[in-house]
């Protein structure tokens, strides 16, 4: 199965491409979609669509988890990573992939066992889950990877329970 995880934003989209066969996962290609901030906020939405959809035409995903919103004190930020949401939530529908979609907490959970489990404990693990050379950086496509992993988990088990009801 493959997967892509998605940490959203509109400066920085961090992205993750993992292989996940039976318990074993493995990357497969991960980074970020870039946006410049003299862009108008338009222009860098569509760069984040078609990075997005560049890598599903490319990699065609069996699933995309991408992290919910996460509310914060900052409320423009919030709405940029809502727009950034959007548009990869749209790339992954007309492209008829399945989208799962968590909370920091479940991430944190599903990758560290802890769900308030820190920044660096998640990069730690997502490091030696995927058996990474270095750490992946910036800090969102750690958390993308993230993301990918706790997907490939959760779309594993949810193919079980399909099998099982059939």
């Amino acid at each position: 199965m493959i997967v892509l995880g998605i940490d959203p934003g509109t400066a920085i989209c961090g992205y993750g491409i993992i292989e996940a066969e039976g318990n074993r996962i493995r990357a497969v290609e991960y980074g970020a979609v870039q946006t410049s901030p003299k862009l108008d906020p338009a222009a860098r939405l569509q760069t984040v669509f078609a990075g997005v959809d560049g890598l599903i035409k490319r990699y065609r995903p069996d699933l995309l988890g991408v992290e919910m919103l996460f509310f914060n004190k900052n409320v423009t930020t919030a709405m940029a990573v809502g727009q950034a949401r959007g548009v990869i939530l749209l790339a992954a529908a007309q492209n008829g992939i399945a989208v799962l979609e968590y909370t920091p907490l479940q991430v944190k959970q599903s990758v560290v066992g802890y769900g308030k489990a820190t920044k660096e404990q998640v990069i730690y693990m997502t490091q030696k889950l995927l058996n990474l050379p270095d750490k992946p950086h910036p800090d969102d496509v750690a958390d993308a990877l993230a993301v990918a992993i706790c997907t490939a988990h959760t779309g594993h088990m949810a193919a079980k329970l399909r099998e099982y009801r059939t």
